[in-house]
């Protein structure tokens, strides 16, 4: 080959080059393309892809941010030569320019928990600790910021590399949420959507600082301690049984009626009138009639305290009392009918459980009267409310 040949082919090998990024991972935010001694030569074809954006990066600065779509870098023919200054040398081009491609595209399936119980004060179970766990999705929606405080002059980087700051950010806000809607634990599974949609407003105002933003976010389950769920089984178990007094009767007919089917002789025989004896004391017991007979001479056994069970740990406790005895719960619940509805709510409650209806009062907008619900008009200044729209 010919000296000229090789100063021909050099000129094409400056001229011909093209700077593209074919993502083939699932969570690289940033790659920084390796452009031969920072250089960018005069000619050079730039591609942009959908869900992409080119920084490109002079002296330590962002210079320019590329859209997706082709360009040619030749003098005066891209808006980032009016900031780099324009080609002077011919074939050897003294500018250099970092490249860096941005995935703009959502990252989905990222996953936030809390790694620790959040301690709060619930209506029903007093103090309580809870767990949580959900998944967002999020996407690079400022290139030039996400590289100014993320990612700074790095040649990769990965949803990995930021996944552990986001999810502290994600409970910090998750915890500050629950404090404030003051939602009881038994109502929270009620009140998923609503709660995610507020927690990813908060979030958005602090990654917006980051350039990212959360597209979606969900909360799929809180869950509280072992102790707490095995009470709520057995509260539900007792609901599910209703009467406790007619199941424990039922329960002791079941025994002398296998006690009188025990057809044994001699010590078996002993054995079953033994038991019999027992379960018709214990049927005595339940039925609260007096259990007479030779040990006990005749006298009455004393009428049983009435009991009440605790509506949070079922723990019976004397009629009458305002505080459970075993966890401190309240003996009586206030309730409140829903506005819309008329269902049962708990006193302070801010939706219905029934149909979700907010429970706050609507107010004249003229002279802030409380209306009742499904009012027109106003009925102590006569205003059109928002019903009659």
């Amino acid at each position: 080959m010919s000296i000229f040949d090789k100063v021909k082919q050099e000129a094409l090998n400056q001229f011909i080059e093209v700077i593209e990024w074919l993502d083939s991972t699932q969570d690289t935010m940033l790659y920084r393309f390796p452009v031969a001694g920072q250089e960018i030569k005069n000619g050079a074809q730039l591609i942009v892809r959908e869900s992409q954006a080119a920084v490109f990066v002079f002296e330590g600065q962002v210079a320019d941010v590329f859209v997706p779509g082709r360009y040619t870098i030749e003098g005066g023919n891209t808006p980032i030569l009016s900031k780099l200054g324009a080609w002077k040398y011919g074939f050897n081009s003294p500018i250099k320019s970092e490249v860096y491609f941005v995935n703009t595209k959502q990252f989905t399936d990222m996953k936030w928990g809390t790694s620790s119980p959040i301690m709060l004060r619930d209506a029903d179970f007093g103090i309580v600790q809870l767990r949580a766990f959900g998944g967002y999705s999020m996407r690079v929606a400022d290139p030039s910021e996400f590289i100014k405080q993320i990612a700074g002059t790095n040649a990769q980087f990965q949803t990995d590399d930021i996944e552990g700051q986001l999810k502290r950010a994600i409970v910090t806000e998750f915890t500050d949420a629950i404090g404030e809607l003051k939602i009881p634990a038994l109502e929270l599974a009620s009140q998923y959507k609503e709660i995610g949609e507020k927690i990813r407003g908060s979030i958005n105002d602090e990654f917006k600082s980051y350039g990212l933003e959360v597209t979606k976010f969900y909360v799929e389950s809180v869950s509280v301690p072992e102790e707490v769920q095995a009470a709520i089984n057995k509260r539900a178990s007792m609901g599910a049984l209703g009467d406790a007094q007619t199941y424990m009767q039922f329960q002791a007919a079941d025994a002398l009626r296998d006690a009188a089917q025990n057809e044994g002789g001699g010590a078996g025989l002993g054995a079953g009138l033994g038991a019999g004896f027992a379960v018709g004391g214990q049927m005595a017991n339940v039925f609260g009639q007096q259990a007479g007979g030779a040990g006990s001479q005749g006298a009455a056994q004393p009428p049983a305290a009435a009991t009440v069970p605790c509506p949070s740990c079922g723990k019976p406790n004397a009629a009458g009392v305002k505080f459970c005895s075993d966890c401190g719960g309240k003996m009586e619940i206030a309730k409140v009918p829903c506005i819309k509805c008329g269902a049962e709510l708990r006193e302070g409650a801010k939706f219905c459980s029934e149909c979700g209806t907010s429970q706050e009062k609507a107010k004249c907008t003229n002279c802030q009267y409380e209306l009742a619900p499904g009012a027109k008009f106003c009925p102590e200044c006569g205003t059109k409310t928002d019903a009659t729209a």
